[in-house]
């Protein structure tokens, strides 16, 4: 989003034009369908007002969400990328769990490794959802401001990630969430000089609306 309008297909195909391993949009469910948009209310992104699943898809897919990009469904993005690169897709709205995972069945089902995807929330309820429905699929547990739960809501969940904000990352919590055998994810880094302070502590990625820097600063 640093260089074309935050969750839609253009955005998805400037990340892929960079050469990004993975790509983050956020979900909500709207008349059945999942629909690809960060905030719960449409203003800051569109030129629509109100909130999102109070809105019929009809309206939702009128409305402009940035140079005339429409708002995506999920399986627009999962086509655009072809596989070329991991998915992680933020259940942002409520109850997207089970809609989610029964969306991606039909793609594990045609090809896509499972690996390839990572379902992460701030609603550690509905990550426990989707672990009931599936033992195997990866969760990323995000976290603001409760740092203390971290690694036990990982280990409850069997996630493979704890995701949380960069600012109140330590080194120390890298690598207690390495000794218990989780990835450290934080978001959203798009300084270098922060970028360059978490690839010192170890981290095993990073959330960012300019992959360009963080790519260069590895190769750096």
């Amino acid at each position: 989003m640093g260089h074309e309008p935050e969750n839609t297909l253009l955005s998805v195909a400037k990340a892929l034009e960079l050469g990004v391993d993975w790509i983050e949009i956020d979900v909500y469910v709207v008349e059945g369908e999942l629909v690809v948009i960060h905030d719960d209310e449409l203003d800051r992104t569109t030129n629509g007002t109100g909130l999102v699943m109070a809105q019929s898809l009809a309206y939702l897919r009128s409305l402009d969400a940035g140079k005339g990009e429409r708002i995506p469904l999920l399986h627009e993005v999962f086509e655009l990328v072809d596989r070329r690169v991991g998915i992680n897709v933020e259940l942002k709205g409520p109850e997207t769990a089970v809609p989610t995972l029964q969306f991606l069945q039909s793609y594990l089902a045609s090809g896509w490794d499972i690996n390839q995807i990572l379902l992460s929330s701030f609603r550690h309820d509905e990550l426990a959802v989707a672990r009931q429905l599936h033992t195997e699929v990866p969760l990323g547990v995000l976290l603001w401001g409760n740092m203390d739960v971290a690694i036990p809501t990982a280990q409850q969940l069997r996630a493979l990630s704890v995701n949380p904000w960069y600012k109140q990352l330590t080194e120390p919590f890298v690598q207690e969430a390495h000794d218990h055998g989780f990835l450290v994810l934080p978001y959203t880094v798009n300084e270098p000089d922060d970028i360059g302070r978490l690839r010192g502590w170890g981290v095993d990625g990073v959330f960012t609306n300019y992959p360009e820097r963080v790519l260069s600063h590895a190769a750096g």
